[in-house]
């Protein structure tokens, strides 16, 4: 399995997924579709399948256009919003790409109708990845534009927090650098480059957290060099993340609530609100 990261966009993400054994490929959430031809020709693979996270422009804007291009798509997603929709998907569906296989995980609350897509390959060595839309971002989550807090803990919590170990491993040989190139399974794929921002509000939330802090420390080093800051791995987001933090008692003291879901309202109610300083 193989992952590209194409940037698109101010600040988005597009993924090509490949699988290696066919040389079948899918691309999740293609707003430039252009871009994503090209890709398909660089690497001489056979374009099959969309899977589109939510119907939001940025991220559906293109299915028409790419249609028109790569005549045949299998447009996937989970709301009947999605632009050139071929195949309304529920929760834990299964569908194939190549050898590949991929779940859909519904995870309404940005949207209604947002799907996350897990991808595993069986009798393979190869980490399972996630395509996390605008539900799960590196450090925080979408906004409740069609839910509640209750519906994104189940989300963060319930279902993204519950995938198999592989994407969840937060093992590395090195405790000094948490970041480095021994980390295990950096295999969760967002839709939008927003790190810096949302570890300058994890900080805010518990400034205290040693892990905020060196998260923070790498993902600037790495937006200096004009590098993603994409993917990390449910385990990483449960060190950092305040929004997947929320059953810990740091986080609601910060928020004054005593249990997770109202926390969950009120530290979205307060990053909405958040003025991010220039350090």
């Amino acid at each position: 399995m193989k992952v590209e990261l194409l940037p698109a966009l101010a600040d988005n993400y597009m993924y090509l997924l490949i699988d290696n054994e066919t040389r079948e490929a899918a691309i999740v959430d293609p707003v430039e579709p252009q871009k994503v031809v090209e890709a398909v020709k660089k690497h001489g693979v056979n374009l099959t399948t969309v899977l589109t996270t939510h119907h939001h422009w940025d991220h559906a804007g293109g299915n028409a256009e790419l249609v028109k291009k790569v005549p045949g798509l299998q447009v996937y997603g989970g709301d009947d919003r999605v632009g050139a929709l071929t195949c309304k998907v529920s929760h834990k569906k299964t569908l194939q790409v190549g050898s590949l296989n991929v779940k859909c995980l519904f995870t309404p609350c940005h949207t209604s109708g947002h799907i996350c897509y897990f991808v595993t390959k069986e009798n393979s060595s190869e980490a399972p990845a996630v395509f996390t839309g605008d539900t799960l971002f590196v450090a925080g989550c979408g906004k409740f534009f069609e839910g509640s807090g209750e519906e994104m803990y189940r989300a963060l919590i319930d279902i993204l927090g519950s995938l198999p170990s592989e994407t969840a491993v937060t093992r590395f040989r090195d405790s000094r650098r948490p970041h480095s190139k021994d980390y295990i399974s950096r295999r969760v794929y967002c839709g939008h480059e927003y790190t810096i921002n949302n570890l300058k509000f994890a900080r805010h939330v518990e400034p205290n957290n040693e892990a905020i802090r060196q998260k923070l420390a790498w993902a600037k080093e790495h937006y200096d060099l004009g590098k993603p800051t994409i993917p990390s791995t449910i385990g990483e987001e449960f060190t950092y993340n305040p929004f997947m933090r929320v059953r810990e008692k740091s986080v609601q003291d910060h928020v004054g609530q005593k249990d997770p879901i109202s926390t969950m309202d009120a530290i979205r109610k307060e990053k909405d609100q958040f003025q991010v300083p220039k350090d």
